[in-house]
């Protein structure tokens, strides 16, 4: 298996991928940016944009930005937790956005925007809530407030249209307004 930071680009996202992987999905703001901020992290098979958290099947772009589907925008990181330990994600997911915002990053504002963190399993659940807490206590510590991050167990996801897919990469000077706080998270 080849996960050299250019292969995500090659993969194709629609086929099944080696038993071996295991899925995270972040909600970080608009999901161009937060997919680009894993690109070229070791460990990393691919990452896929897409929507998860709300109730609409298949939603479709429009009817999750029209906020009626419960959805958020997520990317779905594919990794080889033996080479990636997930508590090494969840540090890159707090430390790249505001988790304590509500419904919006930056400029991009709306229940798709919101924070959130959906995983595959109860191991998943334990770690990311265990990273909630470090990660919050570091923030009151210096002065900021409560994370609004919702963490629960990925009931679905949904691809995002072909379009949205590795979209950054294909046009490298749109738009994207994604920022941490500037903090580093110790794990």
């Amino acid at each position: 298996m080849n996960l050299n930071k250019n292969s995500i680009f090659e993969i194709d996202i629609y086929l099944p991928f080696p038993k071996n992987l295991k899925k995270i999905y972040f909600g970080m703001g608009c999901f161009w940016g937060a997919e680009k901020v894993f690109w070229g992290i070791e460990g990393i098979y691919t990452t896929i944009v897409g929507y998860s958290g709300g109730h609409k099947n298949q939603p479709t772009y429009e009817e999750v930005c029209n906020g009626n589907t419960g959805h958020a925008e997520v990317v779905s990181i594919v990794f080889e937790e033996s080479i990636l330990p997930i508590k090494n994600l969840l540090k890159v997911f707090w430390e790249s956005h505001d988790p304590t915002q509500i419904n919006r990053q930056g400029n991009d504002i709306g229940t798709q925007y919101r924070s959130s963190i959906y995983v595959e399993n109860k191991k998943q659940l334990d770690i990311a809530i265990n990273s909630k807490n470090k990660f919050q206590t570091l923030l009151f510590d210096k002065g900021f407030g409560k994370i609004e991050t919702e963490i629960s167990l990925c009931k679905e996801f949904y691809f995002a249209e072909e379009y949205h897919q590795k979209y950054l990469y294909k046009n490298p000077s749109a738009y994207c307004d994604l920022n941490g706080l500037g903090l580093k998270l110790d794990i």
